[in-house]
């Protein structure tokens, strides 16, 4: 029979993703539309989100934050194009992203040097493999793969390269090791369930150094650039962003943030990531016709979830179609470049109770379909 309960919110789009619960944005502080970004308020603002973050995700003295232009995508090429070359690369990808990321380092930047380390969706590469006294590039949480890493373990801490980690679908999802990591990116559509178009770049204090000890021999546009005269722009990290960002993203941001904190930081929001992940994973173990496509628990993405069903793509796709109309799920296809499945959002925005009553239409769906 057909469910009679929907979920209050059937959003779980993997990005942009559910706003909080709770949000208005008739709620934000609207104070600074119309007003410079250089202007008192406007640096104010961006100060909070570079200093907020640092403090709300328990950054380690000396790690910097900025707000940077073209979201994570944005923040991962900055960082690539300004450190990358100094010594050799192992580049990892088990999804499009972190494929992506080796792409251009290969064919883009054409460094020499590199080692490409990848596994099929589901999967991820072999982390003994790893060579720490290379600058190491990997994906912490594949977005279209519902694939991670387990843990930083296989990080050295005596490593001589630098680590950087695309974190986009783990950060405030996953308690990061943030001594592993040297630079870091995300951006806010995705676990806050903010707006699009800035990129967050966190660099450590050794990924600082690089930047100004090392010149690459390439010419980087001016929204790469990162040093001025051999040393840090250090306003960059203080909120003087490159480019003119959107202050109405800035305040979503903010709030955003004060979420986090009200549902007991990134602890809270970890917690909450993990209990939608248990409701899928009860779910398929209740039910032949679903799996993950990460069959192994310890590297199954707790956000962007994805699953693989006993059904042809066409069905797969009538599945999704049956899911919209009746208004219970929206945007949960998996990514273009996957195989043919279901892509949950599991992120901290979205309310247990929404995934418990989508299971039932999960069924439903499943049974619609296949008796065609």
């Amino acid at each position: 029979m057909q469910p009679s309960i929907k979920p209050a919110n059937p959003n779980f789009s993997s990005g942009p993703c559910a706003k909080r619960p709770g949000y208005d944005v008739n709620q934000l502080n609207l104070a600074v539309l119309g007003r410079s970004h250089r202007a008192a308020i406007g640096k104010e603002a961006l100060k909070s989100a570079c200093l907020d973050t640092a403090r709300i995700l328990g950054l380690p003295e000396g790690y910097r934050v900025a707000v940077v232009p073209a979201s994570d995508t944005g923040a991962m090429e900055m960082a690539m194009w300004s450190m990358l070359g100094e010594r050799p690369v192992d580049v990892l990808y088990w999804e499009s992203f972190g494929q992506g990321w080796a792409t251009d380092i290969n064919k883009q930047l054409k460094l020499d040097n590199v080692r490409t380390l990848s596994a099929d969706y589901g999967q991820i590469p072999d982390l003994a493999e790893v060579n720490c006294d290379h600058d190491v590039v990997f994906t912490w949480n594949g977005t279209t793969s519902g694939a991670c890493v387990p843990n930083g373990d296989w990080i050295a801490d005596d490593r001589q390269g630098l680590t950087f980690c695309d974190a986009t679908s783990g950060v405030f999802a996953k308690q990061l090791p943030w001594e592993k990591l040297d630079v870091t990116t995300y951006s806010w559509q995705k676990v806050l369930g903010g707006e699009g178009g800035h990129g967050m770049l966190i660099l450590s204090p050794r990924a600082v150094a690089r930047l100004e000890s090392y010149t690459p021999a390439w010419p980087l546009p001016k929204i790469f650039r990162m040093t001025k005269g051999g040393k840090l722009t250090e306003d960059l990290f203080t909120g003087a962003t490159i480019n003119t960002p959107s202050m109405l993203c800035v305040v979503d941001y903010l709030d955003a943030l004060q979420w986090v904190e009200s549902v007991g930081g990134v602890e809270g929001t970890v917690a909450r990531c993990n209990a939608n992940l248990a409701v899928l994973e009860q779910f398929v173990a209740d039910n032949d016709w679903i799996d993950f496509l990460a069959t192994d628990k310890a590297i199954r993405s707790n956000t962007s979830v994805c699953l693989s069903l006993k059904l042809e793509a066409d069905q797969v796709k009538a599945l999704i179609k049956l899911l919209e109309q009746e208004q219970v799920a929206y945007d949960i296809g998996a990514y273009r470049d996957a195989p043919a499945g279901l892509r949950i959002w599991c992120g901290a925005t979205v309310d247990t109770a929404n995934l418990e009553a989508l299971m039932p239409w999960l069924t439903w769906a499943y049974n619609q379909v296949s008796a065609k």
